[in-house]
């Protein structure tokens, strides 16, 4: 069975994509999903309805942080996801669906109101990397009233596009999976040049890469 990695763009997995395309590997499926949460959902949910479960599925990508105690480059593997801004506005508040009970906090594939990750398969490289809380937004937090709201609410480590589509269709499919994230920014009011996007991209495909190795010693 295969490892499918996906990805929200190919320059976030260039290096991969190059280096599997010449070592010829054919146990090993890339897919580049797009940005945001519904280019993810229906990437994977395509994927994934096709037959042919792969034995892992594996999203990595580059993400924001909103802990200084994370270094920029540093990778972690999401634990817990949420939707960060679906929902709806009540009087100059956010609520999210569970908030305004359109969602229940036992409905599967919620724990709580978090897609949780099993950890059903563990490739021994990513095992010693440390486990974070993530949310899933629709646009990149800049703004200090949007961080706070998010920090308030989810408390989260992590800030990506994709992630919490990832979780839902592995669990809704009953498909073992990872988020693999690598820091590129902290999460502030924009600003670009602080980002260190080379270092993310490079501490990501060096873990890809040790992963697939071991990949190939588990066939």
């Amino acid at each position: 069975m295969k490892l499918l990695v996906a990805a929200a763009t190919e320059a976030e997995i260039q290096p991969t994509i190059a280096w599997l395309k010449e070592s010829g590997r054919t146990d090993v499926e890339t897919v580049i999903t797009g940005i945001g949460l519904f280019s993810a959902a229906f990437a994977l949910g395509k994927r994934l309805a096709a037959g042919d479960q792969p034995a892992l599925v594996l999203q990595a990508g580059i993400a924001g942080t909103f802990d200084r105690n994370v270094k920029l480059g540093d990778a972690l593997l999401v634990e817990k996801e949420y939707f960060g801004d679906l929902g709806a506005e009540d009087n100059g508040v956010f609520r999210d669906l569970f908030g305004i009970g359109l969602w229940k906090h036992d409905q599967h594939p919620f724990t709580n109101n978090y897609l949780l990750n099993p950890f059903d398969r563990m490739p021994p490289s990513l095992a010693p990397l440390p486990r974070a809380s993530a949310v899933s937004v629709n646009k990149v937090s800049g703004e200090a009233a949007t961080i706070a709201q998010l920090e308030q609410l989810y408390a989260p480590t992590l800030e990506s596009m994709e992630g919490a589509a990832l979780h839902y269709a592995c669990l809704m499919e009953n498909v073992p999976f990872l988020q693999l994230r690598a820091v590129s920014n902290y999460v502030e009011q924009r600003d670009k040049s602080k980002w260190d996007i080379k270092s993310a991209v490079i501490r990501l495909n060096g873990l890809l890469r040790d992963t697939i190795n071991e990949w190939n010693n588990e066939r």
